[in-house]
Formats: C-alpha cells, sequence, structure tokens
C-alpha cells in the first residue's frame, strides 16, 4: 500500500535451516530483512551461508557476535528492526553435554544481550524467541502444552528455559512485545547434518550410492514429533502479527520413533533398515528424552495455524533431497513420484 513503511526484520541464526526458510518467507511479503552472521561466515560464504544462495542478493547480512553486547547492540541501533527473530544458538543437544559452559553462555547471554539492546535502542520491535520442545524434557504429561511444567535434561534444554523466562520479564516488566514460540522437531532437506534426522536421510542416500555401508544411530525408542521447519516459520511470523504477545506451543500432535524415522527413508530407496543399521550405546544421551509431543491447540485457535505436511511426506522429502545430492536416482528406486 502506498505510504505504508516496509517492515524491517532483524534475523539472528539466518544462516541456518530456519533462519533461511524465514527470510524467504519475509522477503515472499515484502519486508527487508537483515541477519547477524558470525564474521568466518561471510569469508566462506559459499560453504556457510549455502542455505542462503537464492536471497542472497535481496538481504543484508551484518557480521556480529551474540557473545558481545556491544556488537549486538551497534547492530540493533543501524538496522532499528520493526521485527526480531532470535534463532540463533548452539542447538545441538548432545553437543551441549560435550560442552555445557559454551552452550550455557552463549545461549543465555546471546538472548540478554538481545532483549536488553533492543529495549535500548529499538524498544517498538516485535521480539520473537526460540524456544524448544527440549525445555519440556521429562515432561510431567503427554502431550505438551503450554501450561506444562518445565523440567529440561540438558544444557541446552536448560539455556532455552533460562531465555523464555527473560523474554517474558522483558515483556511484562518492560512493556515490550516479547514472544516465545516453543517450537518442537522441525526438520527439512535443509536440517544439519548431525541431527538424527539429517543423518538418517543422507546415511541412506550414501548406502544407496555406494559410499556406505551402514549406519550407527542411539536410541531408537525415542519418540518426537516432527514437523516441517518450512511450516513452522510461518507460524513465528504470526505470532509477531498478533494484538497482544503471548506464549505458544508448534508441534503436530503426533508422534514417531527413530526407528520408524529409519524404517521409512530406508523404505523410501526400496531397503529394510534392519540390515543396515546398528545401535551405538555411545550415541545415548547421558540423561535421555524420551518422548516430546506437542499440543498446538492454542495456536490453532489463536493463529489459524495447522501442520499441513505429514511424517512420510516430511521424510521422503528429506530422503529425495539427500540422494538427489548424491546424484542417485532415489525416485527411481522408492517410487516416489
Amino acid at each position: 500500500m502506498k505510504g505504508m513503511a516496509t517492515k524491517r526484520a532483524l534475523i539472528t541464526g539466518i544462516t541456518g535451516q530456519d533462519g533461511s526458510y524465514l527470510a524467504e518467507l519475509l522477503l515472499s511479503k515484502g519486508y527487508e530483512v537483515h541477519g547477524t552472521v558470525r564474521r568466518v561466515a561471510l569469508e566462506v560464504p559459499e560453504v556457510r551461508l549455502a542455505r542462503l544462495q537464492s536471497v542472497l542478493d535481496g538481504i543484508q547480512l551484518h557480521a556480529a557476535s551474540l557473545e558481545s553486547y556491544a556488537s549486538v547492540f551497534q547492530t540493533v541501533a543501524e538496522v532499528k528492526p520493526t521485527e526480531c527473530y532470535h534463532l540463533a544458538a548452539q542447538s545441538f543437544v548432545a553437543y551441549s553435554f560435550d560442552d555445557e559452559f559454551s552452550t550455557l553462555n552463549t545461549n543465555i547471554n546471546g538472548t540478554h544481550y538481545l532483549l536488553s539492546a533492543i529495549k535500548a535502542a529499538a524498544p517498538a520491535c516485535r521480539f520473537y524467541f526460540a524456544g524448544s520442545s527440549e525445555m519440556f524434557g521429562h515432561a510431567d504429561e503427554v502431550p505438551q502444552n503450554e501450561k506444562t511444567r518445565f523440567h529440561p535434561r540438558s544444557s541446552y534444554g536448560i539455556s532455552k528455559v533460562a531465555g523464555f523466562e527473560l523474554t517474558r520479564n522483558y515483556r511484562e516488566a518492560y512493556g515490550l512485545f516479547a514472544v516465545n514460540g516453543i517450537l518442537f522437531n522441525h526438520e527439512s532437506p535443509r536440517r544439519g547434518h548431525e541431527f538424527v534426522t539429517r543423518k538418517i536421510t543422507t546415511g541412506v542416500a550414501k548406502i544407496l550410492a555406494g559410499k556406505s555401508r551402514g549406519l550407527k544411530l542411539g536410541n531408537l525408542d525415542a519418540k518426537r514429533d516432527w514437523g516441517h521447519a518450512r511450516e513452522y516459520v510461518e507460524a513465528m511470523w504470526l505470532m509477531l502479527q498478533q494484538e497482544q504477545p503471548d506464549d505458544y506451543v508448534i508441534a503436530t500432535g503426533e508422534t514417531h520413533t527413530v526407528r520408524e524415522f529409519a524404517e521409512e527413508a530406508f523404505k523410501c530407496v526400496g531397503l529394510d533398515y534392519r540390515d543396515y543399521v546398528a545401535r551405538d550405546p555411545e550415541l545415548y544421551r547421558p540423561a535421555e528424552v524420551n518422548i516430546l509431543m506437542g499440543d498446538a491447540s492454542y495456536a490453532q485457535r489463536r493463529l489459524g495455524w495447522a501442520h499441513k505436511v505429514g511424517f512420510k511426506e516430511l521424510v521422503h522429502e528429506m530422503v529425495a533431497a539427500d540422494c538427489e545430492a548424491l546424484g542417485v536416482r532415489a525416485r527411481e528406486a522408492s517410487g516416489l513420484s
């Protein structure tokens, strides 16, 4: 509309799975999109910015460190965003057991610095914090909703609970439009290779291409609520378009085991997972989270959001993409159309 100011979004973690999908969504809605990246990303763009290749010409990147308040404040003051999506974090749960200190420092301080900078330099900015189902951990109830008590089982989950409370406190104490999105597991062909879903789908592609003979996995009985990242970033955007800030669980309401994911992924190419998957006790977490399943009925009522991509469709999309990347004709092998 003529005379309307362009919305300006700042995305931390823009180079990741969610950040890249969100950048595409916001550009399609006419936003001016800014993102923070580590300086090394600008030095090795072909690797670090791979997920952003299709939108690089339409976004503005800023070298910034979430470990430095001065750096965060300078970026916020320069961009003066109308919306900020805080997605950056050390987000690999297994790694958080290996280095608890950096996980806690980076995730908690980074969130605190960003909230403080927005309060000081862009107080009208609407703020989204990327919470996680890992905050529920050893949950008292299944499914989990916005009222479920947090019981995190990793330093990553603990850091996300701290970020959640910081976000809520800035909302209640300072009047910031600050929301928490408690997103359950969401995957896509852009998922990092260290995550079990992508480990499985790339493993299938490598086996099919003759580059690998098997795949080692940890707890095959762990249950997760898996959705598609492309749909979950739309929920993030919807949260910041409401009249009042609130907190929302985003999930499919279905669970599947890691075993089911592996079985479906191998089935995509006509193989039996039992012939290739070996259980490795070394890959178990010190404190396991056995079942996470979300109840997104509040988000459905308030935001009008609901997932559309089903479990099998998600697995098939990921396997097909990884096979294509290795030059394997997955669609012929699996009968996918």
